[in-house]
Formats: C-alpha cells, sequence, structure tokens
C-alpha cells in the first residue's frame, strides 16, 4: 500500500493510496478521507462509496463534498476505483464496458476475466486492507453508491450484510437485467444465460433474500436523464413484496449528477451514522 497523495480536510485527511491488487491482478488505487478521530487512534465508523461509470477513485472524494459532515460525524470514507486499470487491462470500445465500468461484479467471460474481479476485490481484498490498517469500527461498515455504484452498494450488501450494516443509494441501476446498460455489460461480463445474471441485480436479490437490512435509502432525480434505465419503481415494488424497509425519495428538478448528489450526501451520511449506531 502506497500514499499517493494526502491533503489536510476539517481537521482530518483525504488520502490516496495504491495497491498491488490479487484479486485485479494489476495495480489499483482507492480514496480514503481520515477524520480527526481516526487519525488519533479511535475506532470508526466507515463507509464504502462505489461510483459510477468514467469515475475514479478520486471523483467522489473532489465532487461530493461529504468530508465536513464525516468529519462531524467522525466516519471514515472509501472510495475505490470503479475498475481495474493498465495497458495490460481490457479496454472495451465504449463508455460503459471495460475501464472505468467495472460494475463491482467477477467477470466469467474472455477478455474480462483475468482482471475485471471487482467484487472480489472491493467485497474481500480491499475491505479486509481497510479494515487491517485503519481504525475501523468493525461492527459499524456501511456501504453506498451513485448509479452504476448504486447497483454495487445494494448487491453487495445484499450478498454480504454480515460485512455490510447500512446500504443507501443515489440513482442506483436498480435492475440491470432490464435495461440497456445491464444487458450490454451482464452479456459481456457474465455470458449469455441471463439466470446467472440475477445474482448481480438488487431488484431479483430482494426478491430472492427478503428483508435484510433495517432501512434502505434511495435519493432519486426525476429530471435524471438516465431514469429509464434506473428502474426505482421495480426495485420498490420488491422491497414492499417481502416487507424490506425502504425510503425512496424522488426529487423534482434534480438530474443524475454530482449536484444532485452534494444536495442530498449530508442526509445519506446522517442515515448511516444512525443504521451503524443502532
Amino acid at each position: 500500500m502506497n500514499l499517493i497523495q494526502s491533503n489536510q480536510c476539517f481537521q482530518g485527511e483525504q488520502r490516496i493510496y495504491s495497491i498491488a491488487s490479487n484479486a485485479l491482478k494489476t495495480t489499483s488505487r482507492f480514496g480514503i478521507f481520515l477524520p480527526a478521530q481516526a487519525l488519533a487512534g479511535q475506532a470508526c465508523p466507515a463507509l464504502f462509496y462505489l461510483a459510477g461509470l468514467t469515475c475514479t477513485e478520486e471523483t467522489f472524494a473532489i465532487k461530493a463534498h461529504a468530508q465536513r459532515v464525516a468529519a462531524q460525524l467522525g466516519m471514515i470514507l472509501i472510495s475505490p476505483d470503479t475498475s481495474p486499470r493498465g495497458d495490460e487491462v481490457a479496454k472495451g470500445d465504449h463508455w460503459d464496458i471495460g475501464q472505468g465500468a467495472g460494475f463491482y461484479i467477477n467477470a466469467t467471460q474472455a477478455p474480462w476475466a483475468e482482471h475485471f474481479q471487482m467484487e472480489s476485490f472491493v467485497a474481500d481484498e480491499l475491505y479486509a486492507l481497510i479494515t487491517q490498517e485503519f481504525p475501523v469500527a468493525r461492527n459499524q461498515i456501511g456501504i453506498f453508491g451513485h448509479s452504476m455504484g448504486g447497483h454495487g452498494a445494494l448487491t453487495l450488501a445484499l450478498k454480504y450484510p454480515e460485512k455490510f450494516k447500512s446500504v443507501s443509494a443515489f440513482a442506483p441501476i436498480c435492475a440491470p437485467s432490464q435495461c440497456p446498460w445491464g444487458e450490454k455489460a451482464f452479456s459481456a461480463y457474465l455470458g449469455t444465460d441471463k439466470a446467472t445474471w440475477l445474482a448481480h441485480d438488487a431488484t431479483a436479490l430482494i426478491e430472492a433474500k427478503g428483508a435484510v437490512f433495517n432501512e434502505i435509502l434511495i435519493d432519486q432525480g426525476l429530471q435524471d436523464q438516465f431514469y429509464s434505465q434506473l428502474n426505482p419503481a421495480l426495485f420498490s415494488q420488491a422491497c414492499a413484496k417481502v416487507g424490506q424497509a425502504l425510503t425512496l425519495r424522488e426529487h423534482t428538478g434534480y438530474d443524475h449528477g454530482y449536484y444532485f448528489i452534494q444536495s442530498f450526501i449530508d442526509d445519506h451520511l446522517s442515515f448511516h451514522a444512525q443504521q451503524l449506531n443502532a
């Protein structure tokens, strides 16, 4: 683990690290905000944030404006890159497949399978590294994300509830097996057997697993230019069917970008603080 950059921020530090990843078979980077409490060695609650298509480990740290409230709450924020990177890693021929578009799943198809093991990277390798190397309160770890990362947050939380105690999302891809983004990515990464896709689909997972969390929070802009890809209604219906408490807030005038995230980031951090302390 090599420190690439460190900047003082609200009496804490915003850092970027690089690591040689066994899961991804390449060097990867992640961002981490350490509040003053963590720098002093105090065990702190932690949130993993999964970013969306085309983003990197820096996007959330720069654009979300989350550090101020995280500092007040004494909360560690972790933001991995969205895919493996490097000259040896398959790139794809469009912005929504390949590098920058890992979808937080483990690919099984060539040429992606060798490096695109993002589920294992986040839920196993990076999770273990963070809990070993930083003062994280082990029973107070949550996950949230945006768009593709919202899909990742929901699915990883549902798959690993023993690791993630809370979950929320901004404009998540709620049913990727039923939208063009998901169909394109899953066909490439997982193959054409659609039955295998359901293990990576939040709507299908909630229907299969039932109620898992005390509450799930989702914020969605109604002027989101990608609304037709996101299907929050399908996820809401699945939650209602199995009795999973869901707060789905739909906001007039807001689109898909980080101005939307900035507007409600404080609510999400407070939501996680409450859930993690419950």
